[in-house]
């Protein structure tokens, strides 16, 4: 006896009644459609209140939602001059009302010569004044106020001193720690130069204290599908709630599979000493080295291009991280300090000729198992990717193909048509999208797969059947050693 889903058995009027089963009509590899969620803090400028999930289509809405210059809508701008492609959601935050706002300072002195332009570079943006000969400090820096201020899309807002007026005091336009890390120079392309007889002194972002709370954010996206989350701060106390959050979401109940990306500023010492705080199988940071950019601009656009390589698997190394500006020659990261920071649980980029920042390696922070030894089985991005979307197909397999079939011991006579699974059906099934996904080049070794793979049916439970599913993962390809054995 046929099963049928929806034509009754008992149905007497007479006619011809043909009802459509899709459960093989997809017969290759399901196809994910990856969202990526950023987080961050908005302005009162913003039209979306905060904890309120909202798609983003361009940069301009994020510059509306949140407020122009402000730290979401920048980590916005960035994602999508690096990934315009890939649906992207955003959660806003208020900042905290405890927290205080970082400030720095621009001091313009000596006697200038010769005219010439000031560049000012606020978080890797430009800002261009005019001098000329003769030109008073004071009236350069209102000059400089006033350009910092008409460039609303910076971090900052300026105001001349009111005691010293030949110095522009900057301060943040949100509340908390990622304002301390908004990088103040100076002249970043070669040919560009201080008029002669210029001197700028700077002070150095500091004070901000006191990062919003992650935890509402959290709570506002609820168990929505999220591949890959982004957010802007590293202090410990986020960082521990978002590892709870990720586990959780991670976990075979909930099965929301995503990886988490941010991004750090500061000294190779201070990168280590965060890297080595984390052991998050779930989470990827950045080092920024000392890089223009901020670091949640970073974070948006390491999160950005990994969303849009549609191979788990495929290396990330040497793709371009859009929008970064490079360190400077003499503060870029050595191979041995690179090499450090890959031990540490923090990813790397290097610095091509032409200037454009390539991903080395993307990392996670995970270094030891939960008996402190240490494990590399989860450090690479690719392989948490890859297992990732291996679990999805297996579950978008299974239900697809049997969605309300009964279930019976290998063994039982069974009718044809009837839908009913055993075991050894199942096992035939995986070992089946075991072949798709070595063909798709996310696995390897068919022999030991076949001979390890456990389908059985639970001894307690009779509806259910129980699986060992051991998918050796593909590698990639890091590197190639050789000894060059010369003849003379």
């Amino acid at each position: 006896m046929i099963s049928f889903n929806q034509i009754p058995i008992d149905i007497r009027v007479p006619g011809v009644y043909i009802e459509t089963d899709n459960s093989l009509a997809v017969g290759g590899l399901p196809t994910e459609h990856h969202l990526i969620l950023v987080m961050g803090q908005r302005l009162s400028a913003g039209t979306v209140a905060a904890l309120t999930p909202t798609r983003i289509t361009n940069k301009k809405q994020g510059e509306a939602y949140f407020g122009r210059g402000s730290q979401l809508s920048s980590m916005i701008n960035a994602l999508k001059d690096a990934n315009g492609y890939t649906e992207c959601w955003a959660v806003a935050v208020d900042d905290d009302a405890a927290g205080m706002q970082a400030a720095g300072s621009i001091l313009i002195g000596g006697t200038i010569t010769a005219a010439g332009t000031l560049y000012l570079y606020i978080g890797g943006k430009r800002v261009k004044v005019a001098v000329t000969a003769g030109e008073a400090t004071t009236a350069i820096a209102t000059a400089l106020t006033a350009a910092i201020n008409e460039k609303t899309e910076l971090p900052v807002t300026a105001a001349v001193d009111g005691t010293n007026q030949s110095k522009v005091n900057l301060t943040c336009r949100w509340k908390g720690e990622s304002g301390n890390y908004i990088d103040i120079r100076t002249n970043y392309y070669q040919s560009e130069k201080l008029p002669t007889g210029m001197t700028v002194t700077i002070t150095v972002m500091t004070g901000g204290t006191a990062n919003p709370d992650i935890a509402d954010a959290i709570a506002a996206i609820g168990d929505e599908q999220y591949h890959t989350i982004i957010i802007p701060w590293t202090d410990a106390a986020n960082l521990a709630a978002l590892y709870t959050e990720m586990q959780r979401r991670w976990g075979p109940l909930v099965k929301k599979e995503g990886m988490a990306f941010s991004a750090a500023s500061g000294t190779h010492a201070a990168l280590s000493t965060l890297g080595n705080s984390l052991n998050d199988e779930l989470l990827c940071v950045m080092g920024a080295q000392a890089s223009p950019t901020t670091p949640w601009e970073i974070a948006a656009i390491v999160g950005a291009i990994d969303a849009y390589e549609s191979d788990p698997a495929r290396p990330r190394q040497t793709l371009t991280l859009t929008g970064v500006l490079a360190p400077w020659p003499e503060d870029r990261y050595t191979l041995s300090e690179r090499n450090i920071h890959l031990y540490d649980g923090i990813s790397t980029f290097t610095v091509d000729d032409g200037g454009l920042c390539r991903i080395e390696r993307l990392i996670t922070t995970y270094k030891t198992n939960a008996l402190g030894v240490d494990d590399i089985s989860y450090l690479d991005v690719e392989t948490l990717r890859t297992i990732a979307y291996l679990r999805y197909s297996t579950r978008v397999r299974i239900a697809l193909r049997y969605p309300r079939h009964k279930l019976a011991s290998d063994g039982t006579e069974i009718a044809p048509g009837q839908a009913i699974v055993t075991p050894k059906v199942i096992r035939s099934e995986l070992i089946a999208l075991f072949i798709q996904w070595m063909e798709a080049g996310l696995v390897e070794g068919l022999t030991q797969f076949k001979k390890d793979l456990l389908v059985e049916r639970n001894t307690s439970d009779p509806n259910r059947v129980d699986a060992v599913i051991p998918p050796d993962v593909i590698n990639q390809f890091r590197v190639f050693a050789a000894s060059l054995q010369f003849r003379m």
